[in-house]
């Protein structure tokens, strides 16, 4: 089974702001943030031709009286969430294949119904209980319950079968199946592939000839015979914890790379801590004002997960390896290499002073962790760090009570 939440986040937007319903509504980067695309709409939107990722000059020219939403993605992550909840009622085996989207594996839970039995009973609950949509797939492989669930929206269960899926998957373009982006199918096209059945069709060994491995692959999910499993994931197995921010106006102040790198660093302390987890290696990326980017990694020791330590290792490779005077449009702050807390040992030092060092990571950690019961209890805005409130930054904006 493949579940889709649709136009997830402008349906987010609506539960949170029911006057959406009834306007065309979409979901847009900030243009004074150099975000100025639309990151979804809603139905009504869609009926002026609004696609995702045009410019939002483009979508007023079509639609004029156009609502323009602001993104909330902690509440999207919330929303996602929530959603993966009521899929856990069913199977334990849950792949998320990003934020809206999820692939389940219901084989150990046929006593409980059929596909579409559950299908149906998913769908209703996400409905009923969220206030969103959600379109499924249901199928005997992976590839074709993802065409399934792109197959009818909104609000919509579509079933592939050994038995119909030639009449439901061939007839489709090739751009449909799952990994074949644009520059694919123009490769295709030039071997007259159109339609998943051309692909189908076509020899296996032309399409590793012109495609080299991807050919073979694509030749095999067109055919239906993909049996890759539903990889169950846990929060805890992620490799890395990144956040990145994309400043209104280029900044050269050290000051205020030291403010941002600080923000940065308490969204992915909150996260480690809620995963259990510490980072052994920190990584920043610095993108200038030509969108040239470099990556560099420190070693964390010990392994941290404490906002203030990641931040001061952060800052350590912006002093080292960046030109002072210029200017920086995005940073990255990257946690890498993550270990169980519960399974970090430190090495002794016999000439520094271990127990002051420990009492000051205590009192660290423990003043994180009250940050983190404050958040939870009244909001992610209940406490902002003072130096990413206005300026020049675009982090919070204090007349418009605006957090990015």
């Amino acid at each position: 089974m493949h579940c889709d939440c649709n136009s997830f986040f402008a349906s987010v937007e609506t539960v949170l702001n029911p006057e959406y319903k009834n306007v065309p509504m979409a979901v847009c980067g900030s243009v004074e943030d150099r975000h100025g695309i639309v990151l979804a709409k809603n139905d009504l939107a869609k009926g002026y031709g609004i696609v995702t990722a045009e410019t939002v000059f483009s979508a007023k020219k079509k639609c004029p009286g156009l609502v323009i939403a602001s993104p909330h993605h902690e509440k999207y992550q919330e929303y996602s969430e929530k959603v993966n909840a009521i899929y856990a009622r069913y199977t334990d085996m849950i792949e998320p294949f990003g934020i809206d989207e999820s692939w389940l594996d219901l084989t150990a839970s046929s006593l409980i119904g059929s596909g579409v039995e559950i299908a149906e009973r998913i769908r209703e609950d996400v409905k009923r209980e969220l206030g969103i949509t959600v379109s499924i797939g249901v199928s005997f492989n992976k590839v074709f319950a993802k065409l399934g669930s792109d197959y009818k929206k909104p609000d919509a269960i579509t079933v592939i079968s050994k038995d119909n899926y030639k009449k439901i998957v061939y007839p489709l373009p090739v751009s449909s199946l799952l990994f074949v982006g644009r520059k694919t199918a123009e490769q295709l096209r030039m071997l007259a592939i159109n339609t998943i059945g051309d692909l189908a069709a076509a020899s296996p060994e032309l399409l590793t000839l012109k495609l080299g491995r991807a050919g073979r692959m694509l030749s095999m999910y067109a055919r239906g015979e993909d049996n890759d499993p539903v990889e169950a994931s846990s929060k805890n197995d992620a490799k890395s914890i990144g956040n990145g921010y994309t400043f209104r106006h280029d900044i050269v102040s050290r000051e205020e790379c030291r403010a941002a790198i600080a923000h940065l660093s308490e969204i992915i302390g909150t996260k480690l801590r809620d995963r259990g987890l510490c980072c052994a290696t920190v990584q920043l990326s610095i993108k200038d004002e030509y969108l040239r980017t470099i990556q560099r990694n420190a070693p964390q020791v010990p392994p941290t997960d404490i906002a203030e330590e990641i931040a001061s290792t952060a800052y350590s490779i912006l002093c080292r390896e960046w030109n002072r005077d210029k200017p920086i449009r995005m940073i990255t702050v990257t946690a890498a290499n993550l270990v169980k807390n519960d399974t970090i040992t430190e090495q002794i030092d016999f000439f520094g002073d271990r127990d002051q060092l420990d009492e000051k990571r205590k009192r660290r950690g423990k003043r994180e962790l009250a940050v983190d019961e404050i958040r939870k209890k009244f909001g992610s805005d209940a406490i902002i760090r003072a130096s990413v409130i206005d300026g020049n930054l675009g982090i919070y904006d204090s007349k418009n009570d605006k957090k990015h």
